[in-house]
């Protein structure tokens, strides 16, 4: 367990890192991270693409990279992480709800993504990880500032308050052609729905193509005011 001072101390670190590694190319910011935390490093992927698995791969061999199984994503989701753990120097972790599908349509009632999307998403994504993070100080994650308004101001390396770790975004400065170029520079696995009109790739239930022109999350929960599951605010 982290004591109060040990808190303080990580926080200070993300604030000053933050600082620091602005500007820093994300394969530097990702060795930072591995220096710093070791084994209390891990990684967040949603595998939507495996890009920052890849670069975390380069920084620090066999890293943790934490998968959410939500038992509604797309059979390609699964298909990416399995191909993932296959050809990458990572350890592939897969976390679970508390609940299965069907025990939570018991006690809360069937498709509760449409009628409270943002309870399921806590009950399947938010605790989940909130538990699959204990053992660890620090997070990295695939955000980038141009993906939506709410990630304009997303640092490189920051606080997670409402989780009390280090939160790494190594590729926030990134755009979306700088994705793409690295994808194709080291044959980065990609999901396969990216090519079939999904700019974002979230739950089946709650994730839509996009048309020409649309924010690359405009898919997500398309028709409500949500654009966060929860994970990142």
């Amino acid at each position: 367990m982290t004591s109060p001072q040990q808190k303080s101390g990580l926080r200070g670190t993300a604030e000053q890192a933050g600082r620091d590694l602005e500007d820093a190319a994300p394969l530097e910011i990702l060795k930072w991270a591995a220096d710093t935390f070791g084994a209390k490093f891990c990684v967040t992927s949603s595998m939507e693409d495996a890009v920052v698995a890849h670069l975390a791969s380069r920084a620090f061999p066999g890293v943790d990279v934490v998968f959410l199984d939500t038992g509604y994503h797309f059979e390609e989701t699964i298909g990416t992480r399995d191909a993932v753990e296959a050809v990458m120097d990572v350890n592939v972790i897969t976390l679970t709800p508390r609940q299965t599908v069907a025990e939570q349509d018991t006690e809360y009632g069937p498709k509760l993504h449409d009628r409270d999307p943002d309870l399921c998403c806590a009950l399947r994504k938010v605790k989940p990880l909130e538990d699959g993070l204990a053992g660890y100080d620090a997070w990295a994650t695939g955000l980038r500032r141009d993906e939506s308004p709410t990630r304009a101001n997303t640092p490189v390396v920051g606080w997670d308050e409402k989780r009390q770790k280090v939160k790494i975004s190594p590729i926030a400065r990134w755009t979306q052609d700088d994705v793409e170029a690295y994808v194709a520079e080291h044959g980065v696995l990609t999901n396969p729905l990216l090519m079939d009109g999904y700019a974002s790739v979230g739950c089946a239930p709650c994730t839509r193509r996009v048309a020409a022109g649309e924010d690359a999350r405009a898919g997500r929960w398309a028709g409500r005011t949500k654009t966060e599951c929860g994970l990142h605010g």
